[in-house]
């Protein structure tokens, strides 16, 4: 009986980043950390979030309040995860969930902004391992009663078994 797993993959997005996606991302989140920010650094004392979160009480509320830069973005991935592929090289992880941080960002440098969308897969059945390839399906009646649809592929660099649940 195969277990159901979920995933998380943790896509890190600073000023290196390439892809056009990435970088509209990055763009915003700044704008907005530097909009946001000030509510907590009224006096412009602290520049960079690390100070922020140390010295300014109720800081860590901008992991929430900077998210909502990165909300209508994640529309255009289509419920896809990005930078995930399976090994024909299509993208086929649907995520249901994401959590976004805030890495690093400096109020003065753009350059040390950094943060990270972690998006959570839906379920999948993971069947067995081949080599370094999973063997993964959708849940749903087929995969219980005959042929089922299936997907391969590799875990990679920041993407991780996040949950495993043992069939009863």
């Amino acid at each position: 009986m195969p277990r159901t797993i979920t995933l998380c993959y943790r896509k890190i997005i600073d000023a290196s980043s390439g892809k056009a996606w990435d970088k509209l991302v990055f763009e915003d989140t700044y704008t907005e950390f530097r909009l946001q920010a000030q509510t907590f650094n009224p006096q412009q004392q602290y520049r960079s979030f690390g100070q922020l979160l140390q010295y300014a009480p109720g800081a860590e509320q901008l992991h929430f309040l900077v998210s909502a830069a990165v909300r209508g973005y994640l529309q255009q991935l289509a419920g896809l995860v990005p930078d995930v592929v399976d090994n024909l090289g299509r993208q086929f992880l649907k995520f249901s969930q994401f959590q976004f941080e805030i890495v690093n960002s400096d109020l003065l440098y753009k350059s040390r902004h950094q943060v990270a969308v972690n998006f959570f897969s839906e379920p999948l059945l993971w069947h067995d391992t081949v080599g370094p390839l999973l063997l993964v399906s959708a849940p749903g009646p087929a995969a219980v009663e005959g042929e089922v649809l299936t997907t391969m592929f590799q875990l990679q660099p920041f993407l991780t078994i996040y949950s495993l649940q043992n069939p009863a």
